[in-house]
């Protein structure tokens, strides 16, 4: 019984300390005088942070940090409404579900105001106008130097964008739409695609020795880049009119441009793994602190919930077996992803409940997890042999206490080998959470894959790390096992 409490104290540190990182358990805060808690008021501003100059990741004084001349503009509006401003990155796509479902306050991100967007959001006055770039490998800068040559080419885009409603037009063009600028320029690079339409200043930004930028020019109707908004919110609206309207009259924006433009290091990373992962540990060690966060409270709740459903799939009403069943039968049958986007948006847009991006995560992964191991628990618990019910039945313990003592401590040793492989999948699969913009490992690996213009040697590094949790993870399991296997035979 000693162990069975050290192992629930366990449980219960864990949940603490799991929950008050994610904010579902917050500190007191200190009070003023009066009693009332001091507060400013924040705006949150969302941003997909791989776009140089606009906006990109730089590490400063050891410290990662989004700037950008989308950043400084954003900062102006902020301190123009006495507010303090929370910048948000996560992909471009997941921008517009974001501001709709309340998530962000607005939008700043190299942004046009086309008119299909217009029906789902309000835009700003534009506040700047740059050109489209083709942009292809060096050696094919005389090949692709008109708009015509690009006819029946493969050409990348980023998803959702401007650029892709330009390849949309090239005839017979063969579009891969992508996330991220660096998974464009990396498909050029490996010749996975002929050329790519970016934007010009962004074009610059990225142009290193093995890039060129054509002669062809995108036939396109400027519309500009704008601040987006969530319908029906003129105050917000207006105010950021006001700013806008104040930096163009002061010059600003240019020399914010400008400003931005130099803080851009083009420079190649260092072509050995361990130096690469050396310069850029700190974004390394980040994400793998919410990787294992991620991992261990998905695995623990998926733990408690999965054993719960496991009792209601084994239950003698049928309704009670129904709801089991089409928990798990449901869980099973979703990809991953659309559960995340579903709890993170879908939420927020249908019943107003909004969870932060590592709370969703976190009941992600638990929940999709506790599909899993809900099957696990029931083949242990159907695996322990009936003789040890009647048994403890004859002793006279009630089937609870039955339940509780004998079967289950049983059926969990059995299947802790089942339970181990669940955490070690779930480890690889939190990846995920960084679409949503947690800065878990997978998402860090993208923010240096923008910072460093390398695109293989982030993702190798991401790889070795993973691997070397799930290694540790699973031979640290096997010792368990054999301990356990040890226990028995004594």
């Amino acid at each position: 019984m000693t162990k069975l409490r050290k192992l629930h104290m366990t449980i219960i540190a864990l949940l603490i300390f799991g929950l008050s990182w994610t904010g579902i358990i917050q500190p007191v805060h200190a009070e003023s005088g009066t009693g009332a808690v001091e507060t400013k008021k924040t705006i949150v501003l969302g941003t997909s942070a791989d776009f140089p100059p606009y906006e990109f990741h730089k590490m400063i004084n050891g410290e990662d940090q989004i700037l950008g001349f989308d950043i400084q503009i954003a900062k102006q509006i902020a301190a123009d409404m006495g507010a303090e401003l929370k910048i948000e990155d996560m992909s471009f796509d997941s921008l517009l579900p974001a501001l709709t479902s309340g998530r962000v306050d607005f939008l700043i991100s190299g942004m046009n105001p086309t008119p299909e967007r217009r029906k789902s959001i309000d835009f700003s006055d534009v506040y700047y106008r740059a050109n489209q770039s083709i942009m292809v490998r060096k050696e094919d800068k005389d090949k692709y130097n008109t708009m015509d040559t690009l006819k029946g080419a493969k050409i990348g885009v980023q998803k959702s964008s401007l650029q892709e409603e330009i390849g949309q037009k090239i005839e017979g063009a063969k579009l891969t739409s992508l996330d991220k600028v660096s998974d464009i320029l990396m498909q050029l690079q490996t010749k996975r695609v002929d050329a790519a339409i970016i934007e010009g200043p962004v074009a610059k930004a990225n142009l290193t020795e093995a890039f060129a930028i054509t002669d062809a020019v995108p036939e396109v109707e400027d519309y500009g880049y704008a601040i987006g908004v969530k319908k029906n919110n003129p105050e917000l609206l207006n105010s950021i009119n006001n700013t806008l309207a104040r930096l163009t009259k002061e010059g600003k924006v240019e020399q914010f441009v400008n400003e931005a433009s130099a803080m851009v290091n083009g420079k190649q990373a260092s072509k050995d793994t361990f130096s690469f992962f050396w310069d850029y540990k700190e974004y390394y060690i980040a994400g793998i602190k919410y990787t294992l966060l991620l991992s261990a409270l998905g695995v623990l709740f998926g733990f408690i919930i999965g054993l719960f459903i496991s009792l209601l799939r084994m239950n003698k009403l049928a309704v009670l077996r129904w709801i089991g069943v089409a928990y798990i039968e449901i869980l099973r049958g979703t990809p991953m992803l659309v559960q995340l986007l579903i709890i993170h948006y879908g939420f927020a847009l249908t019943f107003g409940i909004e969870f932060t991006a590592l709370e969703s995560g976190i009941i992600t992964l638990s929940i999709n997890s506790s599909a899993y191991l809900a099957e696990v628990f029931r083949a242990g618990i159907q695996g322990v042999d009936k003789g040890q019910s009647e048994a403890a039945r004859s002793l006279g313990m009630t089937s609870s206490q039955a339940f509780r003592y004998i079967i289950l401590p049983q059926a969990i040793k059995n299947v802790l080998p089942a339970i181990g492989n669940e955490f070690i999948t779930i480890i690889k699969e939190s990846s995920i959470v960084s679409f949503i913009g947690v800065a878990d490992l997978m998402f860090q690996a993208q923010v240096v894959r923008g910072i460093s213009f390398a695109g293989l040697n982030p993702l190798l590094v991401a790889a070795v790390i993973y691997f070397i949790m799930t290694f540790g993870l699973s031979k640290l399991l096997g010792v368990l096992e054999r301990k356990l296997r040890t226990s028995d035979i004594h």
